[in-house]
Formats: structure tokens, C-alpha cells, sequence
């Protein structure tokens, strides 16, 4: 009884791992489609940015969802590593990994840990500032400002380097991920397989797109 209850948790673990997964996913995307308004037009982008940061249900219910999201995501995958590697006894000097999985695989914990890593500089560059603007300095509302914000940010190579490394790692994560977490919720029939090249599409056009917006603005700025 008791190791099937050890079981059940141990699945439970992985499905609210897996659904917070997907729907993180559905953040990014969103967010994705918003940046990439600032390439095409900057009017665009600063009425989106400028609806989205000042509608009372975006900030006040769809803000802090999304932030306990991540943070659940977060924990619920050191749970799960620190839970697997108790599990197995034997060292991984002497256990091939690299004959049985992928490096992603391996290594989702450190993509994992190195993307929050850049979520907080991300938070720093701009939802931080967004919040001394706003409730801070209490600022007049300025439609014209966030494309302007946006570009000042990759003016520096280094920070525009690093947000281009943590996209690389954001790919190779969600490659492993978004499979992974169709494995847990247990999706399985005839159209599992587009739906796993639906997310390895995903894990490529997102981050490598996301790394697209950065340098256009570093070299057009």
C-alpha cells in the first residue's frame, strides 16, 4: 500500500510537472508573438505592450499565475531530480547514460537551472523597472515608450550574449521537455506523433526566434 501511494505521488509529481510545463509553453508563444512585433513595427509593438501592462486582469490575475507557475515548475523539478537520483544507487561513472538518452535528457536540471537563472535578469531588465515606473515614481502613462525600452537593452553585446546563450539552453530544454511532458500526461494514440514534431518544431523556431529579436535590435539600434 504504501509503495503504491509512493507510486501515485511519484506520477502525480509528474504530471503537475508536465501541465505547468505546457503551460508555460503557452506564455512563451505569447510572449514570442508580442516581441516579434517589435521587428516589423514599433507602433505595433508599444500598443500591445501598452494594453497588456495595463489591463487589470493581465497584471492582477494572469501576472501572478504565471509567476507561481514558474516557481512551481521550478521546485516541482528539483523535487523530481533530487527524487530520481535517490533512486538510483549506482554512479553514473558506472552507467553509460550518454547510450541511452540524449544530452537534454541528462541534463534538463542544469538548462533548467540556468534559464532561471536568466528569468531573473530578465526581471530585472524590465519587469522591475516596469514596476518602479508605474507604483514607484508613479509615472504618466506613455504608449510610445516600451519599443524604445526594448532596443536600450541589447545595446550592450554582453547582456545580448547572454540572453542569445540562455535561448540555445531554452531549446535544448523544451526539445526534451514538451515530449516528455506528453509522456507523463499519458497522450498516447494516432496523433502523438505530429504532435511530438509539433513540439520539437516549437523547441526551434521559439528560442531561435526569441535569439532573431535580440540581434536585430543589438545591430539596429
Amino acid at each position: 500500500m504504501a509503495k503504491s501511494a509512493l507510486l501515485g505521488s511519484s506520477i502525480a509529481k509528474k504530471v503537475a510537472m508536465a501541465l505547468s510545463g505546457i503551460f508555460l509553453m503557452l506564455f512563451l508563444a505569447q510572449h514570442f508573438f508580442i516581441n516579434m512585433t517589435s521587428v516589423f513595427s514599433a507602433d505595433t509593438f508599444n500598443s500591445i505592450s501598452h494594453f497588456m501592462g495595463n489591463n487589470p486582469l493581465v497584471q492582477y490575475v494572469i501576472q501572478p499565475i504565471l509567476i507561481i507557475g514558474v516557481i512551481f515548475h521550478f521546485v516541482m523539478g528539483i523535487v523530481l531530480e533530487l527524487k530520481n537520483r535517490s533512486a538510483r544507487p549506482i554512479a553514473y561513472a558506472k552507467n553509460n547514460g550518454a547510450a541511452n538518452s540524449s544530452w537534454s535528457s541528462r541534463n534538463m536540471i542544469i538548462t533548467g537551472l540556468v534559464i532561471f537563472a536568466f528569468l531573473g535578469l530578465h526581471s530585472y531588465d524590465f519587469w522591475v523597472p516596469e514596476m518602479v515606473y508605474k507604483y514607484v515614481d508613479v509615472n504618466p502613462l506613455n504608449e510610445t515608450r516600451y519599443f524604445h525600452e526594448l532596443a536600450e537593452k541589447f545595446e550592450s553585446p554582453v547582456r545580448t550574449g547572454l540572453y542569445c546563450i540562455s535561448f540555445l539552453l531554452l531549446s535544448l530544454h523544451l526539445w526534451h521537455g514538451f515530449n516528455s511532458s506528453m509522456q507523463s500526461v499519458g497522450f498516447n494514440n494516432k496523433y502523438s506523433r505530429s504532435l511530438h514534431k509539433l513540439g520539437y518544431a516549437f523547441a526551434i523556431v521559439v528560442p531561435f526566434g526569441f535569439i532573431f529579436i535580440a540581434l536585430f535590435h543589438h545591430f539596429n539600434h
